[in-house]
């Protein structure tokens, strides 16, 4: 009696002979984010509110703020504390254009490092009914969900990159909506610090009051969704 032929193995048998790798790649993000961040903690970029910024005139210092205030977003640093000194430095109009590139750069970085290095070892452990659920929505309404995501501020920055680049959200979405969607925060705080001196002026006290009231509703929303999602892991 022939012996049947053993079946070839399919996709989810032969996904575990390339985990080594993904593995490998996910170390080596998490060991560059590590190393990024030592770096700049150690350069203490507090520093730069006190002692100003390098003696560059014009286009010049911005297009190199927005160059350093990228890397720094992608190493975890509060965005909150650049945009401040970004006001300091350039004043409302130039301070904003300076953050919003900065945090595209940043969120860019972050996003690409995220799917090089991160995405095929983490992917396979999308398995609880949540985290399916969000990896649906970025897949399938990448820039509303992003939108959304940039829009609500107790959301933090640097996490939700690399989240969203284990999702399938395109390139043009995510970028899009993190430029739009981080805009008007991120001017809130540099009009706050292009005013820190003036603290009883219209614009400090508008910008100051559009930042506590955000951070209202955030604590709101998330305690309401808290108490749903209770409420749904008991039924």
């Amino acid at each position: 009696m022939p012996v049947p032929a053993a079946p070839s193995p399919g996709p989810a048998e032969r996904r575990p002979l390339a985990r080594p790798a993904a593995w490998f790649r996910l170390g080596l993000l998490v060991a560059l984010l590590a190393a990024a961040a030592v770096t700049v903690l150690a350069l203490h970029p507090e520093r730069l509110l006190a002692q100003g910024w390098p003696q560059l005139s014009g286009g010049a210092a911005v297009v190199l703020f927005s160059a350093a205030y990228g890397v720094c977003t992608a190493a975890f640093v509060p965005r909150p504390i650049l945009n401040i000194a970004a006001g300091a430095l350039f004043g409302a109009p130039a301070g904003t254009a300076a953050a919003v590139a900065g945090t595209v750069l940043g969120s860019a970085a972050s996003f690409g490092l995220g799917r090089l290095l991160g995405q095929d070892a983490l992917r396979p452990l999308l398995r609880g009914k949540w985290l399916r659920a969000a990896d649906r929505q970025l897949s399938r309404h990448g820039f509303r969900s992003m939108m959304a995501v940039r829009l609500f501020p107790g959301v933090p920055f640097a996490a939700a990159n690399y989240c969203a680049a284990v999702s399938r959200v395109r390139w043009a979405p995510f970028l899009l909506a993190t430029a739009l969607g981080s805009a008007p925060a991120t001017a809130a705080y540099v009009i706050a610090g292009s005013h820190a001196t003036a603290p009883t002026s219209p614009a400090f006290l508008g910008a100051t009051a559009f930042i506590a009231v955000t951070g209202l509703a955030a604590v709101v929303v998330a305690w309401r969704k808290k108490g749903l999602t209770r409420r749904l892991s008991r039924s």
